[in-house]
């Protein structure tokens, strides 16, 4: 065998540039030149930013200097305004402090207007004040010349200062262009008005400006339209302006800027735009375009001719332009930036750049350094290697194998944790006996419970009894198998007292010889989403506004206490509770309050009943209890008694204090005979039966209920198509005047021929009328075909009949009931006043103030209003003395009984005399005896109705007998009459 020999030792390779100091080089300055790029983007941001608050200053003060330029000739024009006439001696005092005190203004002038015929008069006012011999005059080539005569003139009257301004007094405005455009605009605005830009004379040398006027009108003139403002003026007020002086005036309060460059130009009547500052032409030069106005020290040196020399290559052009309104003319304000010196402005990414490449050179020799050490411990490691290797080769491979077998295992574990520390999850390891040995993961701050309470114990003993159903007993039965799980869910108090869920899977762990050595697994914090689960499952079975349980929960519910109550023989009971007149709550105070009274309902349901029972709230203002009968607690009708005393407990709302009431219709299982799932049907219709016996009380469900809610809808659905069908017709109770015994009207009643059910009662389907709202269509159909009828009757010769016609709660509502009665009279041709509109007094109690408007509005119409069953209802005398009422009606009950019951008697007697004093008239209806008879006519009622004399009668039938009756002899007494029909 050979023998090992050690291989030959290779010499160290030069010195060369490695690869990291390459990259490290390569990514050091690319990450300098980044940043240095950011630090600059950042710096031109700044200058940016700087750039538009100084601009944005510079122009606010130029547009307000303006503003103040323009107020100043205003001011002057109020002179005029306050004072008539105003001489030359107050027109210098007023402007002399104004001219001291605004350096830009050249002069204040005043043109009066003048016609030919008053000229000679202005021309010998300046001859006699000394202060021109030329008259009214031109302007010809620069010279003044005697005005030619014209119909009118615009002469300078005053002008200040006048030293400098002599020559021109008598000069005519009118002849400039510019300034009678000018004034035309302030005319049409009523506004101070400007020239465009012009030269002005009378400087030392030209300058640029330009003029403000504002006419000047004659006191207390209409000043409405531009019109009338045209031939009510008497004259102008003009401010000559130096437009650089201006602008240099409101510059010179700003901080100097060198870095800004201004131009500032004023627009032309031509629409042009002329730059105004500086003016530098010498007197005697050509009058071209005005120049430019620059601000700053580039605007210095472009005046002086010189370019600016600063390099701002990597600068971003800054412009800002506004324009600003003076007196009708656009003034554009033109800012601009001026160069910088670069290191002024970019010294920060100049330094990045600059360290940025110093630190990058000294961190690529580091790792140059690093990496020449780095080969020189490699040569090392290889000589030792070589004298290893011939020692024990064995040894050697030995080594290396176990070393890989360490890295891996560290970087396994390493993975591991990093995995545990980025996961949401946490890992645990569990021994033998299934007790926590190990949690990590950041346990504390992703569940919220400190590791030491759970180390040492199971998960099912601190899962606080959660193990006792069918998952908990299946998840115990695979531990005791020795089996992984996954997706196990429980829960924790944490330190608060709060529920924390988690998610834990596991997988055991068994030793060489397969011995269970115990279970790790990792675990995860679902208490978010459990808490998101039972909101949702709360919202979808309880009712929003109450927080009671919704229809959903109470069928589950009530199948549960069915389910009870079959398997131990105790009854349940189901109330359905309905508040009495939530309607009006909600119409008088808004739903707003309405939500509030169901809130306070609820809350006092929930408060009268067991923790057993079961309130839900059905839809609306209905609510459904649940009762269930216990061993030591029996059912009793006391319970629905303390639940309507609890309900009809005051409520606040507002500032008003309602009493709500409640009818409950009551449902008992299984002792109705009542199926399970009908039992909230069945209480329905005990709670109807309830509201239908006066609301406020409660009824507990019988057979004989269900019989009579089938006979409603039968009636219901009947009643829905007999309109159409022509089912409805009108049967007529006459009415008789008790003292002369004659017909004098008739009450139309409504009756139904039903070609199945015969002729229905009313009684049976007036009020399922009422209910479903088909009394409103009905109604107008009683209203117009009486009215049809009556008025052909009175075209057969049965003479001035008078028809009643009851109207409805739904139709006293209805927002087009005076319009519909003002529709059928005048269709049917009948007199207003014979049609009466019989009234209960409920309909109109809830509102008495609407109540009272709707009534004079139907009275103006002509038609008669009464009140039916006078007596029943509140009968205030206060309201009976507003509403504009014609008749009254007894009600049959008193009429029944005057002959028998004393009380009655003298409740008939004084509602006749109520009425007569209060000038109406009296009809007593039900009259069937001729004791009842004598008695009204002894009392002194005015009118009778009732079987005494006839039954209602269908038309024929009543056509015969008024035809009858007017043929023969009706001054009989009535009594001899009355036993005959």
């Amino acid at each position: 065998m050979e023998p090992l020999r050690r291989p030959p030792f290779l010499p160290s390779q030069p010195s060369r540039l490695a690869a990291a100091t390459i990259l490290t080089a390569g990514a050091g300055l690319a990450a300098t030149v980044i940043l240095a790029l950011g630090v600059l983007h950042l710096e031109q941001d700044k200058l940016a930013l700087a750039f538009e608050q100084q601009a944005g200053i510079r122009a606010v003060a130029i547009a307000r200097g303006l503003d103040d330029a323009v107020e100043v000739l205003t001011v002057t024009n109020t002179l005029f305004q306050s004072v008539t006439p105003v001489t030359r001696e107050q027109f210098r005092d007023f402007t002399d402090p104004l001219l001291k005190r605004n350096r830009f203004i050249k002069a204040f002038a005043f043109h009066r207007r003048i016609v030919d015929a008053e000229r000679a008069a202005f021309e010998a006012e300046l001859a006699q004040a000394h202060i021109t011999s030329g008259g009214v005059r031109d302007i010809d080539n620069g010279r003044p010349v005697p005005a030619p005569r014209r119909p009118s003139y615009s002469p300078v009257a005053y002008i200040e200062p006048y030293v400098g301004n002599e020559a021109a007094y008598g000069v005519d405005a009118s002849r400039s262009p510019q300034l009678e455009k000018a004034l035309e605009r302030a005319i049409a605005s009523g506004r101070p008005s400007a020239t465009g830009m012009l030269y002005l004379a009378g400087l030392e040398r030209p300058q640029p400006g330009f003029l403000l006027v504002m006419p000047v009108y004659r006191a207390g003139a209409d000043l409405s339209m531009p019109e009338v403002r045209r031939a009510a003026m008497i004259g102008d007020t003009v401010v000559s302006i130096r437009a650089a002086d201006l602008v240099q005036i409101i510059l010179d309060d700003q901080p100097r800027d060198d870095s800004l460059r201004m131009t500032i130009g004023a627009g032309g009547d031509d629409g042009r735009m002329q730059t105004v500052y500086p003016f530098t032409a010498q007197p005697g030069a050509a009058r071209g375009p005005l120049p430019a106005f620059d601000h700053g020290a580039a605007g210095e040196a472009a005046a002086q001719g010189h370019k600016p020399a600063p390099w701002r290559p990597l600068a971003l052009p800054a412009h800002h332009v506004t324009d600003v309104d003076v007196g009708g003319q656009t003034w554009r304000i033109d800012i601009a930036s001026s160069g910088r010196p670069l290191l002024a402005d970019h010294l920060g990414s100049l330094l990045v750049l600059a360290g940025g490449a110093m630190l990058t050179l000294l961190l690529s020799a580091l790792v140059q350094s690093l990496a020449q050490r780095s080969r020189r411990v490699e040569n090392l490691v290889r000589e030792r290697t070589a004298d290893l290797e011939l020692s024990n080769q064995r040894l050697i491979d030995d080594v290396i194998d176990r070393r890989r077998t360490e890295l891996a295992l560290q970087e396994s574990e390493q993975r591991f944790r990093q995995l545990v520390s980025m996961s949401s999850d946490w890992y645990w390891e569990q021994d033998a006996d299934c007790r926590f040995t190990a949690i990590t993961g950041g346990f504390v701050e992703k569940a919220g419970v400190p590791v030491e309470r759970l180390l040492g114990k199971t998960h099912w003993e601190t899962a606080d009894g959660q193990l006792a159903d069918d998952a908990g007993r299946a998840h115990l039965a695979q531990i005791a198998a020795q089996q992984g799980y996954t997706g196990f869910e429980y829960s924790v108090l944490d330190d608060h007292g709060g529920s924390r869920w988690f998610s834990i899977n596991g997988e055991p762990l068994f030793d060489v010889n397969g011995k269970l050595r115990g279970y790790r697994g990792t675990g995860t914090d679902i208490t978010a989403r459990k808490r998101s689960e039972q909101a949702i499952h709360h919202v979808a079975q309880h009712d929003v506004l109450t927080g009671l349980p919704n229809r959903s929960l109470l069928q589950d519910r009530l199948g549960q206490a069915v389910a009870y109550s079959t398997r131990t023989r105790h009854p349940v009971w189901v109330l359905l509770i309905d508040l009495d007149r939530f309607k009006f709550v909600n119409d008088s105070m808004g739903h707003k309050a309405g939500d509030v009274l169901l809130m306070t309902v609820a809350a006092r349901l929930r408060a009268a009943l067991r923790e057993t029972d079961t309130v839900a709230r059905l839809s609306g203002d209905e609510f459904v209890v649940l009762l269930t009968e216990h061993e030591d607690e029996q059912l009793s009708v006391d319970v629905v008694q303390r639940l309507m005393d609890t309900v009809a407990q005051p409520v606040i709302l507002g500032i008003k204090e309602f009493f709500v009431t409640c009818s409950i219709g009551v449902s008992v299982y299984p002792l109705d005979g009542a199926p399970a799932d009908c039992l909230i049907e069945t209480a329905d219709i005990a709670m109807y039966r309830a509201k239908k016996l006066g609301r406020n009380n409660y009824q507990f469900y019988t057979p004989a209920m269900n019989e009579e809610a089938m006979e409603r809808v039968r009636i219901e659905s009947a009643l829905r198509s007999a309109l159409e069908r022509n089912e409805f017709v009108l049967h007529y109770q006459p009415q008789v005047d008790l003292q002369s015994g004659r017909i004098v009207g008739m009450e139309a009643l409504l009756r139904w021929q039903h070609p199945e059910m015969g002729m229905v009662a009313p009684s049976r389907f007036i009020g399922v009328a009422e209910e479903t709202g088909l009394i409103v269509p009905i109604g107008a159909w009683v209203l117009r075909t009486a009215c049809h009828q009556t008025k052909a009757w009175q075209d057969a010769g049965l003479g001035p009949l008078r028809v009643a016609v009851n109207l409805s709660a739904r139709q006293f509502s209805a927002d087009n009931l005076v319009d519909d009665l003002r529709q059928v009279l005048a269709e049917t041709g009948l007199n207003p006043a014979c049609l009466e509109i019989e009234l209960t007094e409920s309909l109109f109690m809830s509102d008495v103030s609407l109540a009272v408007d709707l009534l004079h509005t139907m009275k103006a119409l002509g038609v008669k209003l009464s009140i039916d069953d006078f007596g029943t209802g509140y009968s205030s005398l206060s309201y009976l003395s507003r509403f504009p009422i014609d008749v009254l009606k007894i009600d049959r009950s008193f009429v029944a009984a005057i002959a028998r019951d004393s009380n009655d008697a003298a409740i008939v007697a004084s509602i006749i005399n109520l009425a007569h004093n209060l000038k109406l008239s009296v009809i007593a209806e039900g009259v069937e005896t001729a004791d009842q008879l004598d008695y009204l006519q002894r009392h002194g009622c005015d009118q009778m109705q009732g079987y005494y004399f006839s039954r209602p009668l269908p038309g024929p039938d009543f056509f015969k007998l008024v035809s009858e009756k007017r043929k023969a002899d009706d001054h009989l007494p009535l009594r001899l009459f009355g036993s005959s029909v």
